[in-house]
């Protein structure tokens, strides 16, 4: 499967501590990359174990490198990355008006913390598994909802 995650508030915090993240390196606060939610890259790990595809889809204007570079610093490989240029081109093109709208991007399941993805995935016919920043079994509510 294709799972996509959003970034701001879902892996990375808003505020410092909206969640646990993991502990930065020094070179990693020189290069100011960003905080990521604990135990993200064990998740990535273990989806990856099942060949699932993982990826970044934000509607943030972050630059492509940047969150590769982000994730990479944690160890994480991404498969592919959606920011809000390239989702807007193909949303645009598509004449779709929702924020994001993971099939048109071949995405099976899209992780994110906003309520209005969830609305908008029953309204266009997408999976989407909602984890807030106060959720301490967002692990567990993504195994049991994607179902091994």
């Amino acid at each position: 499967m294709k799972i996509s995650f959003d970034l701001d508030d879902t892996l990375i915090p808003y505020n410092i501590n909206d969640f646990e993240t993991e502990k930065r390196t020094f070179l990693q606060k020189i290069l100011k990359i960003e905080p990521l939610r604990k135990n993200t890259k064990q998740l990535f790990e273990s989806l990856r174990k099942e060949n699932h595809q993982l990826g970044v889809y934000t509607t943030s204007y972050r630059k492509k490198w940047k969150i590769r570079l982000q994730f990479r610093s944690y160890g994480i490989p991404l498969d592919f990355i959606i920011n809000e240029k390239e989702n807007q081109k193909t949303l645009s093109k598509n004449k779709i008006s929702a924020s994001k709208h993971p099939p048109s991007f071949k995405i099976d399941f899209h992780i994110d913390d906003a309520k209005g993805m969830e609305i908008e995935g029953e309204k266009y016919g997408f999976k989407t598994i909602i984890i807030t920043k106060n959720n301490l079994d967002w692990i567990e509510k993504i195994y049991t909802n994607i179902k091994f």
